[in-house]
């Protein structure tokens, strides 16, 4: 037992503090505990049978039915390791009256066990520190997650507000794709023109610029390239619709022709 048990124990038997302190120091110079007050017996209890448990109750003036009542207590938490057999009650610890006088070293004593609880008061503020510093990490985190989940429902908000505009975006592209093939339709009844016609009456070369929204003024070289340009977009191997393609190269190798001729 150390100097710390002991005072614990007998503060928890209602012995006054003062006594208690008393008994500890008389306990030291007689070497019954020792100075390890921060250390616990690997064992788990602190007394050795409930003789000697008895015999420190009445040596710090506790009635013997209340030391027993106290010492059953003791027992049932673990605090005595075994059930004594009577015989060595009053040998553990002498009969000397818990008031008597100090010896040398008593002030060597006071000072030690000052020094202990010293070092208990400041475990217990850092053990409540410890503890605040745990309750505002979890404050923090449950902050975080909070934070968190607004920022998914955001998230998600904006996810399904993108879903309905792909989907509004893909219904104009079916339409607009039904228009075309509407358009496609016109133009494939419309190339089944007489063939010959359109070699025979060729239009004129403002005829051309007009098509490809070029100005009158427009050179030979710019109208080829003008042609070019669509046959590159209108080209099927390039996405392009393969009736304008070939409406717009019959224009071309008319208007070439037509340029060779002159």
């Amino acid at each position: 037992m150390n100097t710390d048990e002991a005072f614990e124990l007998l503060t928890d038997a209602g012995v006054a503090e003062d006594l208690s302190i008393q008994l500890v120091r008389r306990w030291l110079r007689e070497r019954k505990i020792n100075y390890e007050g921060t250390v616990r017996r690997k064992q788990g209890y602190i007394l050795k049978d409930t003789d000697q448990a008895l015999n420190m109750l009445m040596e710090a003036g506790i009635p013997e039915n209340a030391g027993i009542q106290i010492v059953r207590r003791w027992l049932s938490q673990g605090k005595i390791h075994s059930v004594g057999d009577g015989k060595q009650r009053n040998d553990t610890v002498p009969k000397e009256t818990a008031s008597k006088k100090s010896s040398p070293h008593t002030n060597e004593h006071d000072k030690i066990i000052r020094q202990l609880k010293v070092r208990i008061k400041t475990q217990d503020e850092h053990i409540k520190g410890i503890e605040q510093l745990h309750k505002s990490s979890i404050q923090s985190l449950i902050q975080q997650r909070e934070k968190l989940t607004k920022e998914i429902v955001e998230l998600e908000k904006e996810l399904n507000q993108l879903q309905k505009e792909t989907n509004h975006l893909l219904k104009e592209n079916i339409h607009l794709r039904n228009e075309l093939l509407s358009l496609k339709d016109v133009l494939s009844k419309s190339g089944k023109m007489d063939k010959a016609r359109m070699r025979t009456t060729l239009p004129k070369s403002g005829d051309y610029r007009e098509k490809l929204g070029l100005s009158k003024t427009a050179g030979h070289k710019e109208v080829l390239a003008g042609f070019k340009q669509l046959l590159k977009v209108t080209h099927p191997d390039h996405g392009g619709n393969a009736a304008f393609f070939h409406y717009i190269k019959s224009d071309y190798d008319q208007y070439r022709n037509s340029r060779n001729g002159e």
